[in-house]
């Protein structure tokens, strides 16, 4: 729903039906854009290696009109850094991160969905990001 803030978080499970204790929650906000656009944004990452990772976000319209443009925005709490993005234009000051459509994925339809990539270093922790917020133009 759109201006609402949600937390999640991941309990693997093995084949013998052996739980992981909790990953790190995140949380994020949905925007509502304020003319029937919103979008919301899931991050999660797909690989990781010592001292790199991969990861993706999901953007979706949660809105009633097609967006123009979209921002998703994050902390990291480790000092991961990016090194390359996909469908995307990233910045990042020190571990705040913001990221920007690219010119062929902005316009998305209620309900359509957008996914960016990227690869990262990390030192120590690859913890999970925080404040994880999308804006729909």
């Amino acid at each position: 729903a759109p201006s609402t803030q949600y937390q999640f978080y991941v309990i693997a499970r093995d084949a013998a039906g052996n739980s992981s204790p909790p990953s790190g929650a995140v949380t994020f906000t949905t925007t509502s854009g304020g003319t029937g656009g919103g979008c919301s944004a899931a991050y999660k990452v797909t690989n990781s290696w010592q001292g790199n990772f991969q990861g993706e976000v999901t953007v979706q319209n949660t809105g009633t009109k097609a967006t123009a443009g979209w921002t998703v925005k994050w902390t990291f709490p480790n000092g991961q850094k990016i090194t390359t993005m996909w469908n995307g234009t990233y910045t990042q000051s020190g571990g705040d991160v913001t990221v920007k459509n690219a010119g062929y994925n902005g316009t998305l339809q209620p309900g359509a969905s957008a996914l960016l990539g990227f690869q990262a270093t990390w030192t120590g922790t690859n913890g999970l990001p925080t404040g994880v917020t999308c804006t729909a133009s």
